[in-house]
């Protein structure tokens, strides 16, 4: 094995792992002065793991903040957390996560993030919710940049399979690079290298068989290595491993790596129904960006992990569309021999749900009460019979884009273990975010964590070091 990897150097800072909060903890603890390298076990070009992907950071503010309209508060922000992961979320931590991202948007925007308006349709968040200009790949480019410029030494194609520890204290990290074991010496560590959901025999482990069908938005180089080596030597977990950000996904996107435009927003305005025909939950019961991720579960519970959501012409210019275009017939007969539905079956579901809408006004961008009545589910807003042609369906698959196990850290980041705390070991974004996301998710929230924490950590590893 090599010695302290390609260059010789021992650093001050090995952070493991490419996407936002890695990238954050570089760029803070380099600016304070620390030798930092980062190992990213994805190709140059696939670096920033799920970050790659995403499009908005929810952010608390008490007035307008750059290209953020009005207030979010810190309880209302809360409570829509509270809301989506049923009370699962440490308080302390999540309310520390929330108050800290208020002064996270302008280091993004120092840092060389841009940001732009909202989008319209079901993803209309102008209060909440910060899009970044070009996307999360725009993001991920402009912080590797900044790091560039700060002296940061970036590793690709490098696998991290051992985080060496000895009296709660690290040591070094053994990496495949290069077509060989090298060992990189540091004085500490942050770990940021995301959950398990690249590998299919760990979510097959957690969930059974099902996890074999479902679909992996996510980047597939996120395999939890170094979770599960930390596990493995005792560091503490948080979070069930049957637990992800698992969202409904268009059933013909690819096996991994299929990223945000796979996502279905057409749900809301939809009757979905399994394989057998039958409806299985409220479609209506909030405004999208707060339950879209339910229903990746949801979707998974069904028989062989696949749904249908079905929408007529009146409500087909609603939502946000598919990369893929919709399944199209002119009459609900039609469709469900294109969708290989058991005709009867479907068409009484459809006759039961048309029977139940009523009267009312309906109102697509905000919860309108629209509700059906004597129908089991209840559909509870925006239920409006499908009865104008031509009609449309999307296969809905669930989608995981990470997992929730993760190393159990406190408000500094440092990571533990049952003894106490690791001297100079600590941890950020999706590998440790099980910490606040017991189940659900809310839009731009896997942002904020990693910005947050990654900055704590870089600042306290930095000054651990110096």
């Amino acid at each position: 094995m090599k010695s302290n990897g390609p260059d010789g150097i021992q650093w001050d800072l090995v952070v493991v792992g490419g996407g936002n909060a890695a990238l954050c903890a570089a760029i803070t603890a380099a600016e304070q002065g620390a030798r930092v390298v980062v190992l990213e076990s994805a190709p140059k070009n696939y670096r920033g793991g799920n970050s790659r992907h995403t499009r908005n950071f929810r952010c608390m503010h008490r007035g307008p903040l750059s290209v953020l309209t009005d207030a979010y508060s810190e309880d209302e922000y809360f409570e829509d957390l509270l809301r989506v992961t049923k009370g699962k979320t440490d308080e302390n931590l999540a309310r520390m996560v929330i108050r800290t991202s208020e002064e996270c948007l302008p280091w993004m925007e120092q840092h060389g993030v841009r940001f732009q308006p909202s989008l319209s349709g079901t993803l209309s968040l102008s209060r909440t919710n910060a899009f970044f200009l070009g996307g999360g790949k725009a993001l991920v480019n402009a912080y590797y940049n900044t790091a560039e410029d700060l002296g940061v030494e970036v590793y690709y194609d490098a696998d991290v399979s051992h985080v060496a520890t000895e009296n709660s204290r690290f040591s070094h990290v053994e990496v495949f690079l290069d077509g060989e074991v090298v060992r990189i010496e540091g004085k500490a560590a942050v770990l940021a290298s995301g959950g398990f959901q690249g590998n299919i025999d760990w979510l097959a482990d957690a969930w059974g068989p099902a996890a074999r069908n479902f679909l992996i938005r996510g980047t597939p180089y996120n395999k939890g290595a170094v979770l599960r080596d930390m596990l493995d030597q005792g560091a503490n977990s948080v979070g069930d491993p049957t637990q992800c950000h698992a969202v409904a996904i268009d059933g013909r996107a690819p096996k991994f790596d299929g990223g945000i435009v796979t996502r279905l927003d057409c749900v809301p305005f939809s009757v979905v129904v399994n394989k057998d025909g039958r409806r299985f939950y409220d479609e209506g019961e909030d405004v999208w960006p707060k339950r879209y991720a339910i229903w990746g579960r949801l979707v998974a519970a069904q028989p062989d992990q696949v749904a249908y959501s079905v929408i007529d012409s009146k409500s087909f210019d609603l939502f946000m569309p598919s990369v893929f275009p919709p399944e199209k017939a002119d009459t609900l007969e039609e469709l469900a021999s294109i969708l290989n539905l058991p005709k009867g079956d479907f068409l009484q579901t459809v006759a039961n749900f048309n029977a139940a809408c009523r009267d009312g006004k309906f109102h697509p961008t905000e919860l309108d009460g629209l509700a059906t009545v004597g129908v089991e589910p209840a559909k509870t807003n925006w239920a409006r019979p499908l009865d104008t042609p031509p009609y449309y369906a999307y296969q809905l698959r669930p989608g995981v884009t990470f997992t929730y196990l993760g190393l159990r850290v406190d408000e500094t980041a440092r990571v533990s273990h049952a003894a106490g705390r690791y001297e100079n070991v600590w941890a950020a974004g999706e590998i440790m975010a099980g910490s606040i996301l017991g189940e659900g998710y809310l839009a731009g929230f896997g942002m904020t964590i990693g910005t947050v924490f990654g900055r704590i950590a870089g600042k306290e590893a930095a000054a651990y070091v110096a």
